[in-house]
């Protein structure tokens, strides 16, 4: 069974893509309470109605190892990444990723945004 990891270390979100088909790209390194974890990935929360805020929420999740690791090796904390690649919705400004220890957000910009404030300010 799934479950969060212990803390969020960095998050990185971006836009790729174009703009008929932008893809947001979810990047996140964590820390896990024990060695062996495995399948860490996030899973996006799923809105029925787009948050006010306008933050995608993930959880950072995985496969804890089976109980007959022990000592002290299976007690420290284990680096884990993990990322998401999926359709860019335009309500989105950034991105909240939870853990059992803290959440961090990231604000998402889209590439062409940038590219339309450089073009208004010269």
């Amino acid at each position: 069974m799934s479950e969060l990891v212990r803390e969020i270390v960095e998050v990185n979100a971006f836009v790729g893509g174009d703009e008929d088909n932008p893809l947001l790209t979810v990047e996140v390194e964590g820390l896990a309470p024990t060695l062996g974890w495995n399948n860490v990935r996030l899973d996006p929360h799923v809105y029925i109605t787009p948050p006010e805020d306008g933050f995608q929420d993930f959880d950072l999740v995985g496969d804890r190892p089976p109980p007959e690791t022990s000592g002290a090796a299976a007690e420290a904390l284990t680096e884990v990444e993990a990322a998401w690649e999926g359709p860019f919705d335009d309500w989105v400004i950034g991105v909240r990723i939870h853990a059992v220890d803290n959440m961090i957000e990231d604000e998402v910009f889209e590439p062409w945004d940038e590219e339309d404030e450089e073009s208004e300010a010269a």
